[in-house]
């Protein structure tokens, strides 16, 4: 039964539009949102346990543990840009039902403004934000949870604002005894109520599909996880990677299958995963090709972090390498108000 859940979600799935990079509004939406999940590569959605933030990416993965946690995070992103999120669960009847709310929020800073003759005018920004609500539920006799997000979005750039709507669609398969979680997501199921101008335009859908184990004798939780999977070729040739001979014929660079395979594939572990004080790594194959400089060892793709738990405090920190020229620092707040 639970092999059939699985497939049902992922072809629901692929039957709406996708899009991937620029070709959607709301892409912040799919912005790492905290150290944890920065440190594993960018994109996990295996991770059922007291972390509230965990289900604003997988609503399956609501449970009791996180009833009552709060959890904040901030994040130092490329140039001026900020933003951060805010979760939290409470469990609301003694039938351990727990309901999650979070919110996401997206600074872009301040831009100097210009007419079309390149005059100065006044400064502007822009910001982003999205408040969601989500609930899980146990399907009866069974390892199998379901969970679901509802989010309203909100965006202003400049002079132009947008209002919209999505939905998350998470299944999740957790065996406790093996510490084994097989998860899929449908994320960002929606449209625009207001657009910017008039057209209206289709939100950052994504399919996610993901597992991860803790080994059995060794404190290690390892991590595997299939981003994008609603578009095989998001793999696309880099012009600044043509090579041209003698006669001034060029030869653009070959996507193969293994490329486009490779960029939808993040991995990622932690080393002590549920004791006080864990570390953890992780690389995004996508991010660390796109980002690749010839010849040069730039790093892009890899992450790492760590997180201490200092008596109802867990403290935690990420860094991500994107370039030579850009990276990003990943805070993280986890309190217990049980």
């Amino acid at each position: 039964m639970s092999h059939r859940i699985l497939f049902f979600l992922f072809f629901l799935s692929v039957s709406v539009t996708a899009q991937v990079g620029g070709k959607a509004t709301y892409q912040f939406l799919n912005l790492v949102n905290n150290p944890r999940m920065a440190a594993l590569g960018g994109k996990v959605i295996t991770n059922a346990d007291y972390d509230p933030i965990q289900a604003i990416w997988n609503p399956a993965s609501i449970n009791i543990e996180m009833d009552n946690q709060l959890s904040l995070n901030y994040t130092n992103y490329i140039g001026d840009i900020n933003y951060g999120t805010v979760a939290f669960a409470h469990m609301i009847n003694h039938r351990a039902q727990v309901l999650h709310a979070g919110v996401t929020y997206l600074n872009y800073g301040s831009f100097d403004g210009y007419d079309e003759m390149g005059n100065p005018t006044n400064n502007f920004s822009g910001g982003e934000i999205a408040f969601s609500v989500g609930y899980a539920r146990n399907i009866p006799r069974s390892d199998i949870y379901v969970g679901a997000n509802v989010k309203i979005i909100s965006s202003k750039l400049e002079q132009y604002s947008s209002l919209g709507a999505a939905v998350d669609i998470g299944i999740s398969y957790i065996d406790e005894d093996t510490g084994l979680n097989i998860s899929a997501v449908g994320r960002n199921i929606g449209t625009q109520f207001k657009p910017y101008h008039e057209d209206y335009e289709p939100l950052p859908f994504e399919v996610l599909l993901g597992i991860s184990q803790t080994l059995e004798n060794v404190p290690i939780r390892w991590h595997f996880t299939l981003e994008n999977m609603q578009k095989w070729d998001i793999g696309f040739s880099n012009p600044s990677r043509d090579q041209s001979d003698l006669e001034g014929n060029i030869t653009k660079e070959k996507i193969t299958f293994i490329d486009h395979a490779l960029r939808h594939i993040i991995i990622g572990a932690e080393l002590f995963p549920e004791s006080g004080f864990n570390i953890r790594l992780g690389y995004n194959f996508r991010r660390g090709e796109e980002l690749r400089i010839l010849e040069k060892r730039a790093f892009a793709g890899l992450s790492g972090g760590f997180s201490v738990k200092l008596n109802k405090f867990r403290l935690s920190y990420s860094y991500s390498q994107y370039s030579m020229a850009a990276s990003s620092s990943f805070f993280g707040l986890n309190i217990d108000f049980n």
